[in-house]
């Protein structure tokens, strides 16, 4: 495909979004109807769509007006591109701008105008003084992180064993983390990845994963497990502790069996929980604000009332986990929020009902020297309430 006809394609891709379809899905409807497309062309579009998504208001703005068109021509001159040279209506490429679209000039947007309006208060108040920054990374796209699998061998073999297939890494904060500067997709079909050696986990939960208490004997629980992705980690880091996981959805935990024999791992999947844990680690589920450079999309399709459900569903969690954390053990809470309603206001409600926990740390890593954005707050539980 032509660079007109890639631009083309992630217009009408971006229509359907607009018209309310989520991103993957949009993707993948054009995918399957386009089979003349190449993994390089995918790979293109699906870029354009997401980069364009990132920055959907100050690019409509460039491009005058929000639609896939608009975007497009806005991003053009974003880059400093002239979208003359890309409109011009041969070889599959978008038909050439008309005068209105030429002759348009605009001011960008204001600073959180990537960001929902509904949202700007509360990103302020969440933030400081680092609102703005913060959200002018939100228009970036994300660095694929790796986690090396420290149960396997030290990171620097994990790294030598990428470079081989031509994934080039550096070393990034922490005890495990690489950050992929060259061959990111290729890291699935890489050998160190098929043999365990590293894990795809962004650097702001892998810190978190770190600043949690592991010893030896002890019993932790992942009680909103996903994939298992956070306990892998903790158990790579201390195999002589006994680690169980649990989710709402089973499903999402399909894929940890072979995953933990991947790497290693011996961790056991508890379709219901009983008895007390020395840690119980509860990822909540959350609005994703820190999350939103990988999934742009979902900035846009989330509403107040999604967040005031969210709200809801993260006291209940914390309520449910606080019986099965064991006197003198701990509780790791954790988003991939940036927003204080689901951080640090959540744990204030969470300890005027439960006077036995205390904070023992609390962090939220941010976009700015992180991955992800990203909360932990770990509880000690005093007592035996």
């Amino acid at each position: 495909m032509t660079p007109g006809a890639r631009i083309a394609a992630a217009i009408e891709v971006l229509d359907r979004i607009l018209d309310g379809d989520p991103a993957e899905a949009a993707l993948l409807r054009w995918s399957r109807a386009s089979r003349f497309a190449g993994s390089g062309d995918r790979a293109a579009v699906r870029d354009l769509v997401f980069g364009a998504l990132r920055q959907r208001n100050t690019l409509a703005a460039l491009g005058g007006g929000l639609t896939g068109r608009g975007l497009m021509i806005g991003l053009a001159r974003a880059e400093g591109r002239d979208p003359q040279a890309l409109f011009t209506g041969t070889g599959h490429a978008p038909a050439p701008l008309t005068e209105a679209e030429a002759a348009h000039a605009a001011t960008p947007p204001g600073p959180l105008a990537d960001l929902p309006e509904w949202l700007h208060p509360a990103w302020r108040a969440s933030l400081g003084d680092r609102a703005e920054a913060v959200a002018a990374t939100m228009g970036q796209r994300a660095p694929v992180w790796l986690r090396a699998n420290l149960a396997r061998g030290p990171r620097e073999a994990a790294a030598a064993a990428l470079a081989t297939d031509g994934v080039l890494t550096e070393p990034g904060a922490g005890a495990s983390a690489l950050r992929v500067t060259e061959g990111e997709r290729r890291v699935a079909a890489s050998s160190a990845y098929r043999d365990g050696l590293v894990e795809l986990q962004d650097l702001s939960p892998q810190l978190a994963c770190e600043a949690l208490p592991l010893a030896p004997g002890m019993r932790v629980l992942d009680y909103c497990a996903g994939g298992g992705g956070k306990v892998l980690a903790l158990a790579a880091r201390q195999p002589g502790a006994t680690f169980f996981a649990h989710d709402a959805a089973p499903q999402r935990l399909k894929d940890l069996p072979a995953r933990a024999a991947r790497a290693g791992a011996r961790v056991s999947v508890l379709p219901r929980v009983t008895g007390r844990f020395d840690l119980v680690v509860a990822d909540v589920p959350c609005s994703g604000s820190g999350t939103w450079r990988r999934s742009p999309d979902a900035r846009w399709r989330t509403t107040p009332q999604d967040l005031d459900r969210l709200l809801v569903t993260q006291a209940q969690i914390l309520r449910d986990v606080a019986r099965m954390v064991a006197q003198g053990g701990h509780l790791a809470y954790m988003t991939c929020s940036l927003l204080d309603d689901e951080n640090d206001s959540q744990i204030s409600r969470f300890l005027s009902e439960n006077p036995e926990f205390d904070v023992a740390t609390q962090r939220l890593w941010t976009p700015l020297e992180a991955g992800d954005g990203f909360f932990l707050s770990l509880l000690l539980r005093q007592g035996d309430g």
